[in-house]
């Protein structure tokens, strides 16, 4: 596909144009540090009720667009939404998180998952496309899922964990069962993000969030194949589609989540940014990699933080982001400070710290 400077810069970005600055939007972007969230949010307590009526998810969604202008306007959704549409039930407590009753952990329960019912999530159609008709060109629209490892991880613990131990004992005592399970999902998620794809997501961003609890060798096992397979079977379809793939606590899996076919790397704060890049390779492109927790500094230090990953990560290539999400408790101000500097930093100003720091 050849590139149109009609298109919002993110998408070039993502394509791996060379652009004036590089685009910046922020995971979690919509959510509690937001006074017009907090309000919506009493008026709406259940979860699945503001992500899954689409009017509701798609005012949401445009809150942090029509108060910053971020390049990149990410659906509000979440990673276990599809999960109901292929026979596993979930709920959200506000408290606790998710909570799936029962796990799943037999090969009976397995056996009864059927394919995804994409009528079942219509309402994701209608908020990628009432938000591609709101922005239009000025920004590009992501959509997102979770990878395979993480979901099983959610359904087989039943509820958010430290330690993992259901899913690592399933992995290390009954490895074929949890292969067929990873397969299984691996092949709905790739059904899921066309879906989204089809529905008007311009980038698909993928949270394989759980995966760096893993070893490199069982990351390389249980979870690297199943990106893998989910990238292979979108691009089969959608090959211009940029994705994009995110994992908390990425520093001893880094080179390998660069084989996972995907054309972003969205890197966490653990990780310099210029180190980053230097173990990824020329050719990866990436996305980060700011502590969110900076943000709770001064608008200087804040500026300097800005200044400095940018600097590291170059000219070309770049997404400007978090290292993860932004905190419920961070400033509004703050956080429009964040977007107003990012946007400021043109390829000129990146040159110019180069050579500083040369």
């Amino acid at each position: 596909m050849n590139g149109s400077t009609q298109d919002p810069c993110l998408l070039r970005a993502a394509r791996g144009e060379k652009l004036d600055r590089p685009p910046v939007w922020m995971m979690r972007q919509a959510g509690r540090y937001m006074k017009v969230y907090r309000d919506l949010r009493d008026k709406y307590p259940s979860f699945r009720e503001r992500s899954e009526k689409a009017d509701i998810a798609i005012e949401i969604s445009l809150q942090p667009w029509k108060a910053f202008q971020p390049d990149g306007v990410i659906m509000f959704s979440d990673i276990l939404t599809p999960l109901p549409a292929m026979g596993i039930p979930f709920d959200i407590k506000e408290s606790k998180g998710p909570v799936i009753d029962p796990p799943i952990r037999t090969q009976a329960q397995i056996d009864q998952l059927h394919p995804i019912e994409l009528d079942k999530l219509s309402f994701i159609q209608t908020i990628l496309k009432a938000l591609r008709d709101e922005v239009g060109n000025k920004a590009t629209v992501l959509g997102f899922v979770g990878a395979p490892w993480t979901l099983a991880a959610y359904v087989i613990e039943g509820k958010t964990s430290k330690n993992y131990s259901n899913i690592k004992r399933m992995a290390f005592s009954e490895p074929a069962m949890l292969h067929q399970f990873l397969g299984k999902m691996a092949d709905e998620i790739a059904v899921y993000v066309r879906y989204q794809i089809d529905s008007g997501a311009q980038v698909v961003q993928m949270f394989d969030s759980w995966a760096g609890h893993l070893s490199p060798q069982d990351y390389e096992t249980f979870a690297l194949p199943y990106q893998q397979r989910v990238v292979r079977q979108v691009k089969q379809t959608h090959p211009d589609t940029p994705l994009i793939l995110y994992i908390s606590g990425s520093a001893g899996v880094l080179e390998r989540m660069g084989k996972s076919g995907v054309d972003i790397v969205s890197v966490d704060w653990t990780v310099d940014m210029a180190e980053a890049r230097q173990r990824l390779g020329a050719q990866m492109k990436v996305q980060g990699n700011m502590d969110p927790g900076a943000l709770f500094g001064s608008q200087d230090f804040i500026r300097d933080r800005i200044f400095d990953n940018i600097r590291k990560a170059g000219n070309t290539g770049h997404i400007f982001n978090l290292g993860h999400g932004v905190l419920p408790t961070t400033p509004e101000d703050n956080v429009r400070f964040f977007f107003e500097t990012a946007k400021q930093v043109t390829a000129k100003k990146v040159d110019e710290l180069l050579a500083v720091h040369a």
